[in-house]
């Protein structure tokens, strides 16, 4: 097998702009990425909810909030550059109680603080101007907030790769990775891979790569699943763009929400439950290997510990359509059960401290001639070009080394 200067283990929306990323920056590179489907983007990019996110959320300072805002606009220039459909719509925060009303305006105040233009508290009456169908005391209006097919986005991601020069295996999993003094040799399930070079952009088993490389961060990722409902065709009238909640600071998700697909249709949803398989796409879904590693590593524990009821309160909206329902009910009192019907599920990777922290941020770790990205949470799509900016910009100073 010819040796490589980089292999990069994932064809996800990362994974995708880390190749494309590398050879822009240095063409006569030699760079394959490896996959263990039969087809690219299967898994998180092709699963989310197709948000372009504003970066309104994200702690000032962050890697995800520079990278977020600095991705966005990379990506609208990308859309338009290749004829990626897209449309900045705009979302409202909503808020329906006092208690939310006091969490919005720290989330107003987040946004100002990472330099988001045109965003504006509203009343309950401008809400319900821009969404007419929605109940809430106030809101704000995000004007920034766009939607798109992020598969579309990888898939040109991996045209352009090509184009360069770029190799992609399909059906390769990674079984071992042995870290050589002059070179890093990959096995696969279609034979070894040699590099000067590794990049592990894994998504859900981005610790279990890690580890093989013996990188041994107290991180372990722990999927949480996502269910998506949507509105039966005829009641699609009742949402114009994208409504969420007031997020709870207390929780790494933003909570159920309505979205307008850029495809058609508008999605209800996710919740945020403890999935029994990193690949766990039905809450029927068990890898018993995989339940019992997650359920033994003491950063599980005590977030369970912790977050117990918030746990319960998802899993009732997995196995409950009612419990889901009355989630969705608090912004749409008028919605009716039978106004919405069960459509699909994603799996998010969470990276989790070994103190049950979630971590928040960017994680992206180097030992020798290896790179592991343990952490890339949303808006990890979004702002893929700015991470793979990042990232190919870390894996070319260290081959200097």
């Amino acid at each position: 097998m010819k040796t490589q200067d980089v292999i990069i283990i994932g064809a996800g929306i990362v994974g995708l702009s880390t190749a494309m990323k590398l050879l822009e920056k240095s063409p006569d590179l030699k760079v394959t990425i490896l996959e263990k489907e039969a087809e690219i983007a299967l898994h998180q990019t092709g699963h989310n909810s197709g948000v372009m996110h504003s970066g309104i959320y994200y702690t000032p300072g962050s890697l995800r909030a520079k990278n977020c805002q600095t991705g966005y606009r990379k990506l609208i220039e990308f859309c338009e550059s290749n004829d990626v459909e897209y449309d900045i719509c705009g979302k409202v925060i909503v808020a329906v109680d006092k208690e939310e009303e006091q969490r919005l305006d720290d989330v107003f105040e987040r946004g100002k603080a990472n330099g988001l233009d045109g965003i504006r508290m509203i009343s309950g009456e401008e809400v319900a101007e821009i969404e007419p169908h929605i109940q809430a005391k106030k809101g704000i209006w995000v004007p920034q907030t766009g939607i798109v097919h992020f598969p579309d986005v990888a898939r040109k991601y991996l045209e352009r790769f090509r184009k360069m020069g770029g190799e992609l295996v399909l059906g390769a999993k990674v079984t071992n990775i042995l870290a050589k003094a002059d070179e890093i040799i990959v096995e696969s399930s279609k034979g070894d891979f040699y590099a000067g070079q590794m990049i592990n952009c894994a998504g859900l088993y981005a610790d279990k790569v890690a580890k093989m490389t013996g990188d041994q961060a107290d991180l372990s990722i722990i999927p949480f699943r996502g269910e998506y409902y949507r509105l039966l065709p005829e009641k699609e009238h009742l949402v114009k763009n994208l409504v969420y909640p007031t997020p709870n600071p207390a929780f790494p998700f933003l909570g159920v929400h309505f979205t307008r697909m850029i495809k058609g249709g508008i999605e209800a949803g996710p919740n945020a439950v403890f999935a029994f398989a990193r690949e766990g796409y039905s809450n029927r879904d068990i890898n018993w290997k995989e339940l019992f590693s997650s359920l033994t590593f003491a950063g599980f524990r005590k977030l369970g510990r912790k977050h117990w009821r918030f746990g319960l309160n998802e899993m009732k909206r997995s196995y409950s359509k009612r419990h889901f329902y009355h989630a969705l009910r608090r912004m749409m009192p008028e919605l009716k059960m039978e106004d919405v019907e069960y459509y699909r599920a994603g799996v998010r990777a969470m990276a989790l401290g070994i103190d049950g922290e979630v971590v928040d941020d960017f994680v992206i770790t180097e030992t020798h001639r290896v790179l592991n990205v343990w952490n890339a949470p949303s808006p990890a799509a979004t702002a893929s070009l700015a991470i793979g900016d990042h990232i190919s910009e870390l894996a070319l100073k260290s081959s200097e080394k």
